[in-house]
Order: structure tokens, then sequence, then C-alpha cells
């Protein structure tokens, strides 16, 4: 549990690990986190999954997150399983008026993932941001599951997920805004956008959006596809190797969403060691 009362505003941040050594076969460990964060207050927290070992274990992880009153909290998820494992979590948020919540999600690891995240904006003048990249290769499977309840007026909310995805990997993307009848003024945004590095990688994307007020500005989209050859010839044309042309151009559509992340510790870290997938991707192309 992290509780952080009324009024703390020292720009607190907190770090969490989970660490599952696969020390044991067919392990299951189930984690709970807890975080509250008080009025006029702010948080800045990182929830992370780290796997070793070859061995089959699951995760099933819950974290629950509370906004008072104009809080702040800055949330970022790193999920770097074990390749033979399965993470299966769920986030439940509910934020009261004049918050501000903002997620980041990074997944590269487990063979099937499976995140899902429910945000319940339960006042006027809150601010929700969800932000998620996933790699994947192999047989891997990705699966995001995101829901975004506008229940208030003149609330805003941004969702941008990227995918890429190599060899027979699976990636799924379902995102759900309702905005209901009271919610005048909402201001929601949604975009999924993933790359295929080869002809067996596949996507299934359903942006949803289900509006019941009648002054409103949401809109949503998705874009499936491969890389533009024409921008692999121009990086090519000025004496770049085409592997190194793939990377460079994979980075920059990865760095959409982790250029958003707030601790530069971590963003870097997070572009070292996960992009190392889009770093073989390159160098097999």
């Amino acid at each position: 549990m992290i509780l952080v009362p009324d009024n703390i505003d020292d720009s607190a941040t907190v770090n969490v690990w989970y660490i599952s050594t696969g020390a044991t076969a067919n392990a299951v460990t189930q984690p709970r986190t807890l975080i509250v964060v008080g009025r006029n207050s702010n948080l800045t927290v990182t929830e992370n999954y780290v796997g070793t070992g070859n061995a089959c274990y699951f995760t099933n992880a819950v974290t629950e997150v509370m906004l008072a009153e104009n809080a702040v909290i800055d949330h970022t998820k790193m999920q770097l399983e074990s390749e033979t494992a399965y993470h299966i979590a769920a986030m439940h948020v509910h934020a009261a008026r004049d918050s501000r919540f903002k997620s980041h999600a990074f997944m590269s690891g487990g063979e099937i993932t499976r995140n899902t995240i429910n945000a319940q904006l339960d006042g006027e003048n809150i601010e929700c941001t969800l932000n998620g990249l996933y790699l994947g290769h192999g047989r891997q499977l990705i699966d995001n599951h995101t829901c975004i309840e506008h229940a208030h007026p003149n609330c805003n909310s941004y969702e941008i997920y990227k995918g890429i995805l190599d060899d027979k990997a699976r990636g799924v993307f379902n995102g759900r805004i309702h905005v209901w009848q009271d919610a005048q003024k909402t201001d929601a945004l949604q975009t999924n956008r993933a790359l295929l590095l080869s002809d067996d990688a596949r996507v299934n994307t359903k942006p949803q959006l289900e509006i019941y007020a009648d002054d409103v500005k949401c809109s949503h989209g998705a874009t499936i596809g491969q890389l533009d050859e024409d921008a692999l010839f121009y990086l090519r044309a000025r004496g770049i190797s085409r592997p190194t042309a793939y990377r460079i151009l994979l980075r920059a559509f990865a760095q959409d969403v982790l250029g958003q992340i707030t601790i530069e510790s971590l963003r870097d870290g997070l572009t070292e060691r996960g992009l190392a997938k889009i770093d073989r991707a390159g160098a097999r192309s």
C-alpha cells in the first residue's frame, strides 16, 4: 500500500518491484498494489514486473489507484517477465474532481500477457492519459483492454497504444470510451497503431466510442501496417545500411510513447533494455 496524505507536494517517487525467479515450475503469484493519493498531493510511481529463468510461472496482478480532489499521479508499468511466463493484470482507477492521472505501460515479456485498465472519472475537470507500447516476437500474445468512463462534464482523456510485432506474435487492443449522458464538454482522443514486421504477425484492434452526450469532442482511430519503403530508401540513399535504417524508423515509432515518460532514467533504461527486440528485428531485416 502506498498512501500519500493531503497537501504533500514534494514530487515523491516510489519504485515497486515484483521479481519472479522461476525457481519453482508452475508457481503462481498474486500481487496487489493499492495507491491512494490525498487532496492536493502528487506521486510518481513505477511498477516493475521482472522474471528470470526458463520455468513457467503465472503472475496475476491487481493495482488499485485512488485520486482525491486535485491529486496528481504519474504511473509507469514495466512488464519484463520471462518469455515462458503468463502475466494477467488489471488496474482500476478512481479519480475525483480536478485530478490528473497519467499511465505509461511497457510490455515486452511473457508468453501470454493481458492488461486491463478501467478508469472512472468521477468528477469535473479530470484529465486521464493512458499510453502503452508493446513489443512481441516468437509466439507471444500481448492483449490490452482499456475503458475510460466519462461520468461528469468537462473532462479530458488521451490514449495512445502502439505495438511492434515480429515472427508469429499476436497483439490485441480493445479500447472503450464511455461518455455518460451528463458528461457534456468531454474531450476524448484514442489512437492505436501497430507495425507488423513479418507476414505471420497479427493484430486485432477494436477502438470503441459509446457516447450519450451531445456536446462532446471525441475521436478514435486504428492503423496497422509495415514500415514505409520510401522512408527506408530515403535513409539508405544517405549511406545508411538497411538494418540500421530499419532500427532508426522502429525507434522513432516507439519514441512517440516512450518520450512521454517523465522519469529520465526509466525512459533511457526502457529504450536500452526493452528495445533490444527492435534492434534484433532490424538486424534480421
